[in-house]
């Protein structure tokens, strides 16, 4: 394993910052994504709402797999040319955007309705409201769910390996293909794996406890 580790430290280096940067990207993405479409959700506006909420059940249904596909066969074919790393990037923000809508909406709705009535009755708009009195306090008890997307997400990475993304799980297939050693190969590759998510946990873990 060690002689894997020194002939092979390049590539896993290489597919570990890919992972990183992907989950980094998608990360912001989608949770930008996600509270706004959230917030369409339980807008007062029919039409506003519906869009929401087909965008949720449309991106939340469909396979991640299926998704990351379509930007990389389809988009270039008939849109713009891009590649496996790019694809896999906006069809895993895309993906759990959805999955963070739906956290984040449950969070607004867990905020006493009492709180938006006050904040309106002392003269702030409805988005001010929103940004300054319900947001803060509904992503205080969304947190651990947030967390466990933002896991899931690092690990859904790996979609990234289908379309030639350079990630982590790509560059362990080249590897454990032209070496023959499986078992190592994907033992260290899910020990780098592990590097990401772990503190990760931690720290979201640590944040809960400091909000709580």
């Amino acid at each position: 394993m060690l002689n894997l580790i020194a002939n092979e430290w390049h590539p896993l280096l290489t597919g570990l910052w890919n992972t990183i940067l992907c989950s980094l990207i998608a990360l912001i993405g989608s949770l930008i994504i996600g509270t706004f479409f959230a917030l369409l959700e339980i807008s007062q506006h029919r039409v506003v709402k519906i869009i929401g909420h087909v965008y949720v059940e449309v991106f939340r249904n469909i396979p991640l797999l299926v998704i990351t596909m379509a930007f990389f066969l389809i988009i270039p074919m008939y849109i713009v040319k891009i590649n496996g790393f790019t694809a896999g990037t906006i069809g895993l923000t895309l993906y759990t955007s959805a999955f963070i809508a739906e956290t984040v909406r449950a969070g607004i709705n867990s905020i006493d309705p009492g709180q938006m009535e006050g904040a309106l009755a002392n003269g702030l708009t409805y988005g001010q409201a929103m940004r300054y009195i319900v947001l803060p306090q509904a992503f205080r008890v969304v947190i651990p769910p947030l967390g466990n997307q933002f896991i899931n997400l690092v690990k859904n990475s790996s979609v990234l390996a289908f379309v030639a993304g350079f990630d982590l799980m790509y560059q362990g297939n080249l590897i454990a293909n032209d070496t023959l050693e499986t078992m190592p190969t994907y033992f260290i590759v899910g020990i780098m794996y592990l590097i990401i998510t772990l503190p990760l946990s931690y720290y979201m873990r640590h944040l809960e406890k400091k909000l709580a």
